[in-house]
């Protein structure tokens, strides 16, 4: 299978965007929308059969499935998005040099951007918002778990475009297949960059095989430090919302650290999961898993220090909270964790670009080369320079 024409139209597809306004966009999205609302049964006819080869006790059926709700909170994400400011356009710094140059740097975007990622049908909306909003367009390699509910996403979005005038090529779905995969991660110059959005096997994989940019997003070993100062009563509420508000995302809890001197509460902290969620307990063979499933490590630590330095073992730079009543140990467990996300007193769930005000996002990335942590229109722009001159010439 070769892909190249496949990429060549896109990337001219992309060009096209530039001479959309904003207001053009946002209409689009709006009308996008409503074609979601519009057109529930298809979408949920395709997603049904996505879901009949799914065993239901796989954690990941949650993921894929979509429902009537699910859609219309897709549906009024994209117009949340569609109602942001626009992130293209902006000058970021601008400066006027000693010979008269005028030098003015502005947000513009990447062109192309390659999104893959599993079984999460959703994200096909998602990532479609975000990158018509910024005027980029996209190849999408969704998994064969999702391939129905993907192509009817797809074919609504083109639907869509095609009675707007646009060029529906700038969204464009690759076939469901590992050699798509590797096609589209070395697509050098027609995709300017690719982003993984699915399990830590998926991830390396991608971050060692692309020979075009990639921006890591996802893989979470999440952890929540309870210490000894923490509140009871707020831990119990914390914990059980970030282990199991959705088990199969990746800003689920996965490792609970408990201070020794609040040992004797660890069945209450528990107490609102038992009978729902398996413990572990210094399991030291589990510390690196990122459950992504009703199970969950718990580890008594001596001291802030300690629970510092495991999260720095074993932790992915996604998440990571603290729940304690101590303001100096919160402020120096946010100082010293390195992670995209530091939380005090609040549970890890709420790291989501919907939830950061974002409209939706693209990715959560734990890289610290680009952007970081929950990403959405401003992640996915670059700059260039723009110069004006008089006439000068450089010695």
């Amino acid at each position: 299978m070769k892909l190249t024409d496949t990429f060549k139209r896109v990337k001219a597809a992309s060009k096209g965007l530039s001479l959309l306004t904003d207001e053009q966009r946002n209409e689009i999205l709006q009308a996008v929308a409503d074609a979601i609302v519009s057109n529930k049964e298809p979408l949920l006819t395709a997603n049904a059969k996505d879901l009949a080869k799914m065993d239901k006790e796989n954690p990941l059926y949650d993921r894929l499935q979509l429902t009537e709700k699910r859609l219309e909170d897709i549906a009024a994400d994209m117009r949340n998005v569609a109602s942001l400011p626009s992130p293209l356009g902006h000058v970021t710094k601008q400066k006027t040099l000693p010979n008269g140059l005028r030098l003015c740097r502005v947000s513009v975007p990447f062109g192309v951007i390659g999104m893959i990622y599993e079984a999460r049908p959703n994200v096909t909306f998602d990532v479609f918002s975000l990158c018509f909003k910024s005027g980029n367009a996209c190849v999408l390699k969704g998994g064969a778990d999702a391939d129905n509910s993907n192509q009817a996403a797809v074919e609504l979005i083109h639907e869509v475009l095609e009675r707007f005038g646009v060029n529906p090529d700038m969204v464009t779905l690759l076939p469901a297949t590992h050699e798509a995969t590797g096609e589209l991660l070395n697509a050098v110059g027609y995709v300017d960059l690719c982003i993984p959005r699915g399990g830590r096997r998926l991830i390396d994989f991608v971050r060692d095989t692309a020979r075009i940019p990639v921006i890591e997003t996802g893989a979470g070993v999440v952890h929540v430090y309870f210490d000894k100062d923490g509140d009871l009563e707020m831990g119990q509420r914390i914990i059980c919302n970030a282990k199991t508000r959705r088990v199969s995302v990746c800003n689920a809890l996965d490792t609970l650290l408990v201070h020794k001197d609040r040992e004797a509460d660890i069945p209450q902290l528990l107490a609102p999961m038992e009978g729902k969620v398996t413990f572990y307990y210094n399991d030291e063979s589990r510390y690196d898993t990122e459950f992504m499933d009703y199970k969950m490590n718990v580890v008594t630590v001596s001291s802030l220090d300690e629970a510092i330095v495991h999260i720095d073992r074993h932790g992915s730079g996604h998440s990571e909270a603290i729940i304690t009543q101590d303001e100096q140990a919160a402020r120096r467990f946010q100082q010293s964790v390195d992670a995209a996300c530091v939380y005090w007193n609040a549970p890890t769930s709420f790291t989501d670009g919907a939830q950061f005000g974002l409209g939706a996002e693209i990715g959560i990335s734990t890289q610290k080369l680009g952007p970081r942590g929950p990403m959405a229109l401003e992640e996915i722009c670059t700059y260039k320079w723009l110069i004006e001159g008089e006439g000068q010439i450089r010695n």
